[in-house]
Parts: structure tokens; C-alpha cells; sequence
């Protein structure tokens, strides 16, 4: 995809409805999300709320310039609660079901850690459902590296699922 064609920006209020549509494709049709039912966009409003436009915990936006619609979005959402894993987050990426092989998630994981790199924020995981080729590929081009799987720890659609686990320094 070219450049000119995709702009990314933060997140509003007024992307929930396309953010919770993309999301709830996943929620309903993969592994890649382990809810397994699919949200309002009133549902989805606190999560929203949880990436402001500065700080660690971001949500941008990728959406065409000519169409205008979204395309996708890539967050960096608190790693675990407790005070001491602050300066970890948590990366995902997730596509329209048309933006896909396109650079898209590139070009949002390229801004987010853009935007990171003036965080204090030391590390970078991400927990990918396997197999998911795609979302191996886009992280290792971001330097992360495999650091453990765990096997069978998610139940959807009648079947157990292992998730891969990737770090990245920050």
C-alpha cells in the first residue's frame, strides 16, 4: 500500500463503530482473539477510553485518505496490572478482513513504536494464537523474538488453541 494512501492517527470516539466491526470479524471468525462474543460499540467505549493519544498505552488508526474508511488499528494496552509491569505493554495488531497483505500492519506498528520511543516503556509482548503466519512474520520484521509458547491455553470453537509469545525491547 502506498504511504500517501493511509494515514494513521489516534483513535476517537468516532472510529468505536469501524474499530468494533473489525473486531468482532475476529471475535466471530478466528482464534486470534480468545472472546468468543462479539461487542457493542458501547461495550467497546472503556476499552477506547483506556489508550489516550499520549503515554504508553496508544490506539492509532489506519485509515484510507481516498475512501476514508479504517482500515485498521494497532494498540500497546498495559502488559499485566500490577504496578512493577509498568513499563511493559502489550502490541496487537488487527486488520479490516480486506486491508490484509497490503503493509498495512506495518505501517501502524511503525508509527506505534515511533510514538513509543519517547515512552518509558522498556519491553514490548505479544501473544499470538498459532498458526497465524502473518502475525509471526509482522513481528519478527519488528525485531520481536519467540520466547516461549503456551500450549493449549485457550478453548474456541470446540478446539484448543496454543498462543506464542514475542518480546521486543524497547
Amino acid at each position: 500500500m502506498e504511504p500517501g494512501n493511509v494515514q494513521v492517527r489516534p483513535g476517537t470516539e468516532g472510529d468505536l463503530a469501524a474499530l468494533t466491526e473489525i473486531y468482532n470479524h475476529y471475535v466471530r471468525e478466528t482464534a486470534i482473539t480468545f472472546d468468543t462474543e462479539p461487542f457493542t460499540p458501547e461495550q467497546r467505549l472503556p476499552w477506547l477510553r483506556s489508550h489516550p493519544e499520549d503515554g504508553p498505552h496508544r490506539l492509532l488508526v489506519a485509515q484510507a485518505t481516498k475512501a476514508g474508511g479504517i482500515l485498521g488499528y494497532a494498540t500497546s494496552s498495559a502488559f499485566r496490572p500490577k504496578a512493577a509491569y509498568a513499563t511493559s505493554v502489550e502490541v496487537s495488531v488487527y486488520l479490516s478482513p480486506t486491508a490484509g497483505g497490503r503493509g498495512v500492519g506495518t505501517l501502524l506498528y511503525e508509527e506505534l513504536f515511533r510514538a513509543l520511543a519517547g515512552e518509558d516503556v522498556h519491553r514490548a509482548y505479544a501473544g499470538i494464537a498459532l498458526p497465524n503466519d502473518a502475525s509471526v512474520r509482522l513481528h519478527a520484521r519488528f525485531g520481536f523474538r519467540h520466547v516461549g509458547t503456551y500450549g493449549e491455553v485457550g478453548r474456541k470453537f470446540g478446539r484448543y488453541w496454543d498462543v506464542a509469545w514475542y518480546e521486543k525491547e524497547l
